[in-house]
């Protein structure tokens, strides 16, 4: 594949974008990342770069944040179902109705935000979160397998429990891995993920581990409330998009 000048500074730019929304909420680089790189280059070739980015991304979270996990139980029961969500989810892709299940999804989603701003001190106790995590991670790894997108059902779990931006990076990112553990190697078997592909992933993580340093940075002058706001201002974003897929395909 050939690549433009033009081309190259809106991938780098979207990467940016993308890493900044990490560094500061702890998810959502897809959400950017992936739309305009697939306007850019293709579908395939913009779900094989993030595959990677977002391993990558979530390992160096899932480090940086290891101190402020609310429990290593809690997290590995989130992981490992939403991975065994993934490889099922996978095998429903060739026959599930994608466009209903995005659109049930979004619907889900923004009742979700309208309850939050209805009753703002609404919130899932952390007992009954511990009660339902292996559901949630579950659903939402059928949602990355089937559908391609995990965070509207593992972003709405954690945000209901009202997690610190600490805890819930330090979560996020471990499920995320998960995700992405499962999904490399699958990509790479259908040729997806090939060589040149894997290569420019390499060279992305420069501008997104720019903007993740940077959205960190910001993150810093954020109030708990502030970040509240700012994870169910991209859940909403996330809703949108499932709409645009379920309506245009």
């Amino acid at each position: 594949m050939n690549f433009d000048v033009q081309q190259v500074t809106w991938a780098a730019l979207a990467v940016f974008m993308g890493g900044f929304l990490k560094g500061a909420t702890g998810a959502g680089a897809p959400v950017v990342g992936i739309p305009i790189l697939t306007a850019l280059f293709g579908i395939q070739f913009a779900v094989a770069v993030f595959s990677v980015l977002n391993l990558m991304s979530n390992f160096w979270h899932a480090y940086a944040y290891r101190m402020h996990r609310p429990s290593n139980r809690f997290v590995l029961r989130f992981a490992l179902t939403g991975a065994l969500g993934a490889l099922i989810g996978s095998f429903f892709l060739v026959w599930l109705p994608t466009d209903a299940l995005m659109a049930f999804l979004a619907l889900i989603v923004f009742s979700y935000v309208a309850l939050r701003f209805a009753k703002p001190d609404w919130k899932l106790a952390r007992e009954r979160g511990t009660q339902f995590v292996p559901y949630a991670g579950l659903a939402g790894g059928l949602m990355q397998g089937a559908g391609g997108i995990s965070a509207p059902v593992s972003v709405t779990f954690l945000n209901a429990m009202k997690l610190s931006r600490p805890e819930f990076i330090g979560t996020i990112s471990i499920f995320f891995c998960a995700m992405s553990l499962v999904q490399i190697p699958s990509l790479a078997g259908l040729g997806i993920l090939d060589r040149e592909r894997f290569v420019a992933s390499v060279i992305a993580t420069v501008p997104l581990f720019a903007g993740i340093w940077l959205g960190e940075r910001a993150a810093r002058h954020l109030s708990k409330v502030w970040f509240d706001r700012a994870v169910l201002t991209l859940l909403v974003v996330m809703a949108v998009r499932l709409i645009w897929i379920a309506i245009l395909g």
